[in-house]
């Protein structure tokens, strides 16, 4: 290779990584400005909430001035804006405040619950997602066929069920009836990982019924799109066998969307738990949430929140890498 071809090599691969960058630190960006906005609403939806929060820790029976000084030991007397610039600001600082509940800080009790959800929802995304994307490929492949239709159909069945629906019949089946699993997700902290999974399995599958379709049917159409692609018909007229075309050409190109979709429900399946948490009594992030706001524990409440946002942030920002990965047009500075 001559010495001009490789400095020109060498540019355009430093242009294409400066690109990259560029791309994630708009996106990063973006994310770090609509976190802010969610920690406003949070917090603004927080102040609207019925009841006093002195009222809500010392019962209904307490002494008024009881509950003034409590409100005032707690700093909910004071003006909204002021409230929020202290809030935010230890927040900043990584301090999630303590709980109005617990007298504790609020970090380990959102970290534990976190790490739950976190272990359901690993579990039913590493169950739902190659599952998924293997029936909206081979219904591509058969388009218009019955097994096409008897997959689509299943999927669209599956997503429409609500998640209490799915998590009571489970309950009756698996659980009372034939007794095979356990009807409460929680288990000991020392328990072996298939105890674990004994536990959370039948919980997990609610979660893999409803994002089943939504996924089958995105790489479907994406497959869809790409075997109907031009660069798919010359590679087919260049003799490639059809396992190489649909590996090399059709896969890469129709997934792409399907990833976008997928880190995004990796966000919803972590954070979004609270009817299956509550259904299988299980400790994660979504009752967390659920039992701050029926206790009006109001730090608990916005960290609980905000760490969900943290979780679909970051859970995009991994399916943009991703699909920058993937997409030489991006890479190179062409429209996606």
């Amino acid at each position: 290779m001559s010495d001009t071809a490789f400095s020109f090599r060498r540019r355009r691969v430093r242009g294409s990584a400066e690109r990259v960058v560029r791309f994630l630190a708009g996106r990063l960006a973006l994310s770090l400005v609509t976190l802010w906005l969610l920690s406003m609403i949070v917090f603004a939806l927080g102040q609207l909430l019925p009841g006093d929060i002195g009222r809500a820790i010392l019962g209904p029976l307490a002494d008024a001035r009881a509950v003034a000084a409590l409100d005032h030991q707690l700093g909910a007397d004071r003006p909204v804006l002021v409230q929020y610039a202290q809030w935010i600001g230890h927040l900043v600082r990584g301090d999630m405040g303590q709980s109005y509940a617990y007298r504790s800080p609020v970090a380990p009790f959102v970290g534990h619950a976190l790490l739950n959800s976190a272990k359901l929802g690993a579990l039913a995304f590493v169950i739902v997602v190659p599952l998924a994307i293997a029936a909206g490929v081979w219904a591509a492949l058969h388009e218009g066929r019955w097994l096409d239709r008897v997959l689509m159909i299943v999927g669209l069945s599956a997503t429409v069920v609500p998640e209490f629906v799915s998590s009571i019949t489970l309950i009756l089946v698996f659980a009372i009836w034939l007794r095979w699993l356990p009807s409460e997700a929680g288990y000991p902290d020392d328990a072996s990982a298939l105890t674990a999974l004994r536990h959370l399995i039948l919980p997990a599958m609610p979660l893999v019924f409803v994002l089943f379709g939504y996924i089958a049917r995105m790489a479907r159409a994406g497959t869809v799109e790409a075997i109907d692609a031009d660069y798919t018909r010359t590679a087919v007229l260049k003799g490639l066998p059809g396992r190489v075309v649909l590996i090399r050409h059709v896969l890469p190109n129709a997934l792409m969307p399907t990833i976008t979709v997928a880190a995004t429900q990796l966000g919803y399946i972590v954070g979004g738990l609270v009817v299956v948490e509550t259904l299988f009594h299980y400790e994660g992030i979504g009752s967390l949430i659920y039992n701050a706001a029926m206790a009006k524990d109001f730090p608990m409440l916005e960290a609980g929140v905000l760490v969900v946002g943290v979780v679909y942030m970051v859970a995009n920002l991994v399916a943009d890498a991703l699909i920058v990965t993937l997409d030489p047009r991006l890479r190179l500075g062409g429209t996606p």
